[in-house]
């Protein structure tokens, strides 16, 4: 049953932010309450949307009550009443999950990194499908993905790719991606035919808002170095690559794949600022125990989360046991949204239950 003072709670606390807004305030305290009012507002419109219905109900009860109603009208009235109450229940199902805890970074960008693991030439070959799936993915949602920094592989693929991926509620979607992708297959480059399993590492971090965390300029060590590899004649004639150090946590990042120095900065500044966002949300979910679990949901690293089988066409998510026979799809993005969808009803419902226990 949902609380109804907490229902009045959060339209209370609606009304007040749009009132706060309206008053013009300084422009961080209003990113801030933006923030809030449109993380609400899809959950006040199924609250009123739920009042209404409710009392709807409560009318046509009424009629069905009233010893003057007549057959024709009590007829309609039973109707409406098993249509109202059926509404009444998804609406509440909508509602108590809109109010169950929310990890505040869901609607932030997000830095998606792919790293091979072992396996060698396979596994960048593997890292190099999984950062096209997302591009697929980001693309079927209306999302940008802008690459920061990669490193290729000697015959295809990623060591590493580093990329900005923007849009709406991106860290919500792909904060579950997070973890150790596992890959089953003959490789191009085995002529015996023998299946070989290697591994790539996903990791998703939520961007920083200029309102999320405040990196002084005093606690950072820039070193500017001349790039290497590929990118051409001017690339490796000036000192372009940028390497940031944050003193106080230790990250370091680099960026050198863009020709101007500015350029690097800014991407290395990007990255660096949504580590140490992660690595603040990483402790301060550290010490909620079991909430972090349930309400950060980023995963972890190390963990295998998924297992790309080719010679059986099937894709496992070993978290939830999901099992699809649709991994051409899947690789390819397209049906990428299935497993997805999957993984945030089982969070879902372990909040529910947990917030029943």
């Amino acid at each position: 049953m949902l609380a109804r003072h907490k229902l009045d709670t959060l339209l209370d606390r609606f009304a007040e932010i749009e009132h706060l807004m309206s008053a013009n305030p300084d422009p961080a305290v209003y990113v801030k309450l933006s923030r809030e009012y449109a993380g609400l507002e899809p959950l006040v419109a199924k609250i009123r949307a739920l009042i209404k219905v409710e009392d709807d109900l409560r009318g046509a009860e009424a009629l069905l009550e009233d010893p003057d109603t007549d057959a024709e009208m009590r007829e309609l009235a039973e109707l409406e009443r098993d249509e109202l109450a059926e509404r009444v229940e998804d609406l509440s199902q909508d509602v108590q999950i809109g109010l169950l805890p929310k990890d505040e970074a869901d609607s932030n960008d997000a830095i998606l990194e792919v790293r091979a693991g072992t396996g060698g030439d396979e596994a960048a070959l593997f890292a190099g499908d999984l950062f096209r799936m997302y591009q697929r993915y980001a693309e079927l949602q209306g999302w940008k993905v802008e690459i920061l920094s990669a490193s290729e592989g000697e015959v295809g693929g990623f060591k590493e790719v580093i990329a900005s991926v923007s849009g709406e509620n991106v860290f919500a979607r792909l904060k579950f991606e997070s973890g150790v992708h596992r890959v089953q297959r003959v490789p191009a480059t085995e002529s015996g035919g023998r299946i070989h399993t290697s591994a790539a590492t996903v990791a998703v971090l939520p961007q920083a808002e200029d309102v999320d965390i405040d990196v002084s300029e005093s606690d950072l060590r820039i070193d500017t170095y001349r790039a290497s590899g590929a990118g051409g004649q001017h690339v490796n004639t000036t000192d372009s690559a940028v390497r940031i150090t944050h003193m106080p946590t230790g990250i370091v990042v680099a960026v050198q794949d863009e020709r101007s120095q500015h350029k690097n900065k800014a991407r290395a500044m990007q990255l660096l600022r949504a580590r140490i966002y992660d690595e603040e949300r990483e402790r301060a979910a550290s010490e909620r125990t079991e909430a972090r679990r349930l309400q950060v949901g980023s995963g972890d690293r190390s963990e295998r989360i998924r297992t790309y089988n080719f010679p059986q066409g099937r894709v496992t998510d070993h978290r939830i046991g999901l099992t699809l026979y649709k991994l051409e799809q899947i690789i390819a993005g397209d049906a990428l949204g299935e497993v997805i969808d999957a993984l945030i009803m089982d969070h879902q419902a372990s909040l529910l239950a947990s917030e029943e226990a």
